[in-house]
């Protein structure tokens, strides 16, 4: 995975861009904070209600009336504990749940600027991981974790602070023992946010070849790849536990060693307590009240250790989060763009272009490739594979940007304008069908959101498509499965073109793929995009004979250049590549 920022988080600091995303909601941070402070304010109380008790209640003498108070004060003080803590509760897990709503959205939108080059050059499925796995690590740290090391940090000072009314001597004993609880967390704590990184990586691996093997689930079990795919799994959990198990061990380590420090300091300092209560320089009380503070004191700086250990995962995960959102796109509208002519003519022309793919950079995908395409104008591309034809497309759509030369739709270089603009003039039907997961009446409105019911059945219509589409069990709101799992080849193929007839735009780029459709699919499927080309200028890579022959152009593609150029029979009586390739793949069309 490609990164902006390869250095590992420094302590916290990655955290900051959570910090941005939660701060939007100061009113629920205000009420968590103040809820968090009484509910830390009342917990301190505990003590003091215990000293009174022990000081009046066990003397010589004393009625139960003596105590009555306290007690009747020790509910009133666990009534708005519990209280206080429910409002906390409530607060900071909406804040959790809300910043990480509003950073997975905020992540997927910039992903979408994103050229295709980022996809590339990165695994979907592992930037899918980070949406999921890392924000939900996230979500446990704002939502619980934050505000359980506030909670313990407030009680903990206010601890200290009481102790040290208590018992000052006792009190400073205690302080001084806790630089060495607090080493251990510091000596171990890089370490461990070095764990928790590579555990979330080895956790994204996990989720990668998860999606990767279901999605093509065909494929391995056609091929018999089971076992060798579960194994293939097995591993990179095999590797996921031992990195998670690197990590917790540590954890375990830090706990241990804090817990013992913390505990042993107790004992001591208790030790000498008791010779204070002997000589009546402190009450039985008092030494009451000591002991529970302590105990909550000491508690909290465990709490904080683990605490301590979610933090640093969580940086990891913020820092794997905040990397997506720093991303920029390659492909960007220039600072002011040029508008594209008002009137549209659908002119496409390509201007002595060089392009290398960044992901092939030693082949030269274009070289010095000149074409100009006349409004209206349908141009047959034809070529050995790896010639450059699908190469045109994404220049012609700027999904790249050439090395050399230029790409102008209607006199405009791509480079100069807006891609949105450009891209609302090109509709396109690509050879591999993009059905989505969702119902029929959406994936048509991808040409135009805003088509009404009447423009979507009059576009399937033309498409050859009506028929199956009411066909299906709720007609256009049928869900029609991941990929379109419930249509054929060819009802998917039709589809795509009434979302490309929707979309209404001058210029036309057809990946023309029937080889896989049987013969009825195929007729209609080929209706279908002999009307879609209708008045469009239509740049097609042509896979059958009769659309080539319709082509007001053939263009012979290799090695990134022009080589051939003309009419169908003009080409067949040159004898040259086109011949050849006619011979070989347009024979039994013939």
């Amino acid at each position: 995975m490609a990164r902006s920022a390869a250095t590992p988080p420094r302590r916290l600091g990655s955290l900051s861009m959570v910090w941005t995303f939660a701060s939007r909601y100061p009113l629920q941070i205000a009420i968590a904070a103040l809820s968090l402070l009484t509910a830390a304010a009342a917990t301190l109380f505990i003590p003091r209600t215990f000293q009174k008790v022990v000081d009046n209640g066990f003397a010589a003498g004393a009625d139960k009336s003596d105590v009555a108070p306290y007690f009747q004060g020790l509910l009133l003080v666990v009534l708005v504990l519990a209280v206080a803590t429910a409002v906390r509760f409530y607060f900071v897990s909406w804040l959790g749940e809300r910043t990480v709503a509003d950073i997975r959205a905020a992540v997927h939108r910039n992903l979408l600027r994103l050229a295709p080059r980022y996809f590339e050059e990165n695994r979907p499925s592992e930037i899918a991981s980070r949406l999921t796995a890392d924000t939900a690590i996230i979500e446990q740290v704002v939502g619980s974790t934050v505000s359980v090391a506030l909670r313990n940090m407030v009680i903990g000072a206010g601890g200290l602070i009481y102790l040290f009314a208590l018992a000052p001597k006792l009190a400073a004993a205690l302080l001084l023992s806790l630089p060495v609880i607090i080493l251990p967390i510091v000596l171990l704590g890089k370490r461990v946010r070095n764990y928790s990184r590579d555990s979330q990586d080895r956790l994204a691996d996990i989720g990668a070849i998860a999606v990767e093997t279901l999605g093509a689930m065909k494929v391995v079990q056609a091929f018999g790849q089971e076992a060798r795919e579960a194994d293939r799994f097995e591993g990179a959990v095999s590797r996921g536990f031992a990195a998670s198990r690197r990590r917790f061990a540590l954890r375990a380590v830090m706990t241990a060693l804090v817990i013992g420090l913390i505990f042993t300091g107790i004992t001591l300092i208790l030790w000498d307590a008791v010779a204070d209560v002997a000589t009546g320089d402190l009450s039985g009380g008092a030494l009451t009240a000591f002991v529970i503070t302590g105990i909550i004191v000491t508690g909290s700086f465990q709490a904080l250790t683990e605490v301590w250990g979610d933090l640093l995962r969580a940086a990891g995960a913020a820092q794997r989060l905040a990397e997506l959102l720093a991303e920029q796109p390659e492909i960007a509208a220039p600072p002011a763009p040029v508008v594209l002519p008002i009137t549209t003519m659908g002119a496409l022309r390509f201007e002595d272009v060089r392009f290398h793919y960044p992901t092939r950079p030693e082949i030269a995908a274009l070289n010095g490739f000149s074409l100009d395409i006349h409004p209206g104008e349908t141009v047959a591309v034809v070529g050995p594979s790896g010639a450059g034809k699908s190469t045109l497309f994404q220049l012609a759509e700027r999904f790249y940007d050439p090395d050399a030369g230029r790409v102008l739709i209607d006199g405009v270089d791509l480079r100069e304008a807006d891609p949105n603009a450009i891209r609302n003039r090109i509709a396109m039907v690509p050879q591999e069908t993009v059905i989505f997961g969702a119902s029929a009446r959406d994936n048509l409105r991808y040409g135009h959101w805003a088509a009404t019911d009447e423009e979507l059945w009059a576009a399937a219509e033309v498409a050859n498509a009506a028929d199956f589409l009411r066909a299906l069990p709720e007609g256009l709101d049928t869900f029609l499965g991941e990929g379109g799992a419930r249509l054929s080849g060819g009802q998917r193929q039709r589809l795509t073109i009434a979302r490309a007839l929707l979309r209404d735009a001058p210029i036309l780029l057809l990946d023309e793929a029937t080889s896989a459709l049987d013969a009825e699919s195929e007729r209609l499927v080929q209706q279908a995009l002999e009307r879609l080309m209708e008045g469009r200028t239509t740049l097609v890579i042509a896979h059958r004979l009769a659309t080539i022959r319709q082509a007001q152009r053939i263009i012979v593609m290799d090695g990134g250049r022009i080589v051939e150029e003309g009419r169908h029979a003009q080409l067949i009586t040159e004898g040259g590549l086109y011949a050849r390739l006619a011979s070989l793949q347009f024979h039994e069309a013939a």
